[in-house]
């Protein structure tokens, strides 16, 4: 079994790059299972159902997202009705979505579980608890599963890993929008990166039009950012999967220009 996991999407640059690759890439990869982070997606922050639907429509089976999923005021009714766009599973109970979802396809059922670190991020449950319960709920449907750790700190992220190793099929790190080159297998058979990357504007600062966060540096005044134009870069990995025991047995990172 292959699942493609694209880093977070952002804005219209990133959303043209899915466009442009995703097809290709399925028929290249044989990709069972699509998913992406699509919390910056919708302008470059936050997501909204005619957003979604676009994305749903080039392809991608199951979106992930983090601590900017409420940033559009429409996100909290949609995703209360919509469970192919999940919200961290570690958010308090009473909160609207799923922070969960599991996917028939050919190679048989995928879990697929959102969860938010707390390092340098917003206040939440804890996520190595939250995740172990879901989990140990899914492992009655299936034995393979993905996580998305929305994190800041490389050492939460690393830590998260080894706790779910062999638990999980994946740890795939998403929120820093940087590609990070430590993808690998764990001793007890899951596939880890640190961070996936980000399916944006190239020259930017993390998909913001860089002139405006040098500004904030130099200044610390705040303003109004807004997402990068031009030329694309689509970060994801491909994973593949031992379908009976869950173990994966390769993690392949990409990262493919896109023409503006």
């Amino acid at each position: 079994m292959k699942v493609l996991f694209i880093g977070d999407i952002v804005g219209k640059v990133g959303r043209r790059a899915v466009r442009a690759l995703l097809p290709g890439l399925v028929n290249r990869f044989r990709i069972d299972l699509t998913v992406a982070n699509c919390e910056n997606a919708a302008g470059g922050f936050g997501i909204t159902g005619k957003v979604a639907d676009e994305l749903f429509g080039y392809g991608i089976d199951v979106m992930t997202s983090g601590n900017h999923v409420w940033d559009k005021k429409e996100a909290v009714a949609f995703l209360a009705k919509e469970d192919r766009v999940l919200r961290p599973v570690n958010y308090p109970p009473g909160v609207p979505g799923a922070g969960s979802i599991v996917c028939t396809v050919n190679g048989g059922k995928v879990g697929v579980i959102n969860v938010s670190g707390r390092v340098f991020m917003n206040h939440m449950d804890c996520p190595f608890r939250r995740a172990e319960e879901e989990v140990e709920r899914l492992k009655g449907e299936t034995n393979t599963l993905i996580v998305d750790f929305h994190a800041e700190a490389t050492s939460e992220k690393l830590a998260f890993a080894h706790y779910m190793d062999g638990r999980v099929s994946a740890v795939l790190g998403t929120h820093t929008h940087v590609q990070t080159a430590d993808e690998q297998i764990l001793p007890r058979g899951s596939a880890y990166i640190t961070d996936v990357g980000m399916t944006g504007p190239l020259h930017s600062v993390i998909g913001v039009e860089a002139g405006q966060i040098i500004e904030r540096f130099l200044y610390q005044m705040p303003r109004k950012f807004e997402t990068a134009k031009g030329e694309g870069i689509f970060s994801a990995v491909v994973v593949e999967i031992d379908g009976q025991t869950g173990r994966s047995t390769s993690i392949q990172r990409l990262q493919i220009r896109t023409k503006a």
